[in-house]
């Protein structure tokens, strides 16, 4: 049975190696651990940075999500912005983004606080886009620009 919870700070080494994991496959970047782990920590220490979601069957990490809270002026209030997601590849397609995803939405949908839920997606990973559609969620309102240094 997959479960789905807030993670705890020993859950540090998982997350990091679920970000690792992800960054190479998919945008081909080696991250610097020791920064990735710095980042990590930096997230339990500060629990107002955001909060790391896990999804874990028998003991073991198959998911995890960051979210990362933005006040809305326009709404009065947060929106959630889905962070950091990554599924290991032998748990997709079990539901494992739909069930941490749907525990995200029924707290936005009971808070009077919560206003909503946005990620960003690569424009690239067409699999995962499909996914976020038929959960409800949809692009039509903005384009993602950034600058990084």
């Amino acid at each position: 049975m997959i479960e789905i919870r807030k993670a705890r700070s020993g859950n540090s080494e998982r997350i990091v190696e679920l970000q690792l994991q992800m960054a190479k496959e998919t945008e081909g970047l080696e991250l610097d651990r020791n920064i990735v782990i710095r980042g990590v920590r930096g997230v339990f220490e500060e629990p107002a940075r955001g909060t790391y979601w896990v999804a874990e069957e028998d003991g073991r990490i198959l998911g995890v999500l960051l979210t990362i809270p933005e006040w809305s002026d326009w709404r009065n209030g947060t929106v959630l912005w889905i962070h950091s997601l990554y599924i290991v590849p032998e748990a997709r397609k079990r539901g494992v983004f739909k069930r941490l995803y749907m525990n995200l939405k029924r707290q936005v949908e009971e808070s009077d606080e919560l206003r909503g839920l946005r990620l960003y997606v690569d424009k690239q990973n067409k699999p995962a886009q499909e996914v976020y559609e038929k959960l409800g969620m949809n692009k039509d309102h903005y384009e993602l620009y950034e600058w990084l240094k």
